[in-house]
């Protein structure tokens, strides 16, 4: 085929298949997860089980081009809304604190407190270092079987696959028609993260970068 001689030297017919191999085997398992967790995703809370606990994942209040990041905001509106309807009892904010200047619990924190969460019905998580930790110290920490996760849609697929495999029973909660605007750098990173989740979980056997001592939650 003439096309090919125009391929880059490096492109040669076999590597140009096992590039498109490996393009077929990112949509296959990105497919997987979506499936196989799309029915436990609900955009409507009236028809969301009840959990006695919410678990928050975190992300940055800002944007790379410092502007207030709608993802954050849309998640805080969500664990409000379940809160004050009662389909979670006690929210843990679970996400990165590297340094003193970068802490999303503490942020998650101060948004649900200032709109009106009360203090003591939130536990913040400072080893969520990545989706993966969040959801295994829910389980290996807080000891919890049942849970409700709270994020965006792309983002919560992930999320309940690994909750599942972990041996959790995990929903999630993403409003529907939620105002999280265009986001291309996020979702593309989610597509190469969820490969990244089959990993951890059927060929490294990964453990959270920090377990600790069991923590009990302030719930009935």
């Amino acid at each position: 085929m003439k096309w090919l001689g125009r391929l880059p030297r490096w492109l040669s017919p076999v590597g140009f298949s096992l590039l498109l191999l490996g393009l077929l085997s990112l949509m296959l398992c990105n497919r997987w997860i979506v499936t196989s967790t799309e029915a436990d995703l609900y955009t409507n809370w009236a028809a969301l089980p009840e959990n006695e606990v919410g678990l928050v994942l975190g992300t940055s209040p800002y944007t790379a081009e410092g502007m207030p990041n709608p993802h954050f905001a849309g998640r805080i509106v969500a664990a409000v809304e379940l809160y004050q309807l009662g389909r979670v009892k006690h929210l843990i904010v679970s996400g990165a604190n590297p340094d003193a200047s970068y802490n999303e619990p503490r942020r998650m924190w101060q948004a649900l407190t200032a709109a009106g969460v009360p203090a003591q019905a939130i536990t913040m998580d400072f080893a969520g270092f990545r989706t993966f930790d969040s959801v295994a110290r829910a389980k290996l920490v807080f000891g919890l079987d049942r849970l409700t996760v709270i994020t965006q849609d792309y983002h919560a697929y992930r999320a309940l696959f690994i909750g599942r495999h972990l041996g959790l029973r995990p929903v999630a909660y993403a409003p529907a028609g939620e105002a999280s605007g265009p986001a291309f750098r996020p979702y593309l990173r989610e597509v190469l993260a969820r490969i990244w989740a089959i990993l951890d979980l059927y060929l490294f056997d990964t453990e959270p970068k920090f377990v600790g001592q069991a923590e009990v939650l302030p719930v009935n």
